[in-house]
């Protein structure tokens, strides 16, 4: 699929394609590279997914990482149906898969308030991994604090409500293969 025709998506007008889907591949490879490079192959690596909206980005991810992993998710939700977090995170899955004394690289598809993530980071710090980064596909640097800055970051979008590649809208847009803003 190529961009959106005329500017909208299942009769929803989009502002911008901001994000091709040859862009995204692109910087995901050279991610993978990156965290491939990053962490001793003889170590053990957790690769944690936060469901859903990270989903495509992981299933990209993880095929460029040349080195074992092991894959898993969690699941948090704080937007519910509107274009603006709620400010509350809720876990809805956690899988409590043991994180003790292995390398963990959580993987978020964005940032944007931060919550989710300074909810999620201490939570994992508490069962004793020997490393935790953060991977992003998207950052809109707009978070006052974090405890836990990304490592690796895909692109830096502006403050504007995004979909497509696992980004929705009430659980619409999912599957487009770019990023576009609503």
């Amino acid at each position: 699929m190529q961009s959106p025709p005329e500017g909208a998506v299942a009769g929803r007008a989009l502002r911008r394609v901001l994000y091709t889907k040859e862009d995204i591949a692109a910087r995901v490879a050279e991610m993978g590279r990156e965290i491939t490079l990053a962490y001793p192959e003889e170590e053990e690596l957790l690769v944690l997914g936060l469901l859903k909206g990270s989903f495509i980005f992981l299933a990209d991810l993880v095929r460029e990482i040349a080195r074992p992993i092991h894959v898993d998710f969690l699941v948090a939700a704080s937007y519910g149906t509107g274009t603006v977090s709620s400010g509350e995170v809720r876990l809805v899955y956690d899988p409590e898969v043991d994180v003790a004394g292995k390398h963990v690289l959580l993987v978020e598809d964005i940032i944007d308030s931060g919550r989710t993530i300074d909810r999620l980071v201490p939570l994992l710090r508490g069962r004793g991994p020997r490393s935790l980064e953060l991977c992003a596909l998207l950052h809109k640097r707009i978070a006052r604090s974090a405890v836990l800055e990304a490592r690796w970051v895909g692109f830096e979008p502006p403050p504007e409500f995004l979909i497509g590649y696992g980004l929705d809208h009430s659980e619409n847009y999912r599957n487009l293969p770019f990023i576009a803003s609503l």
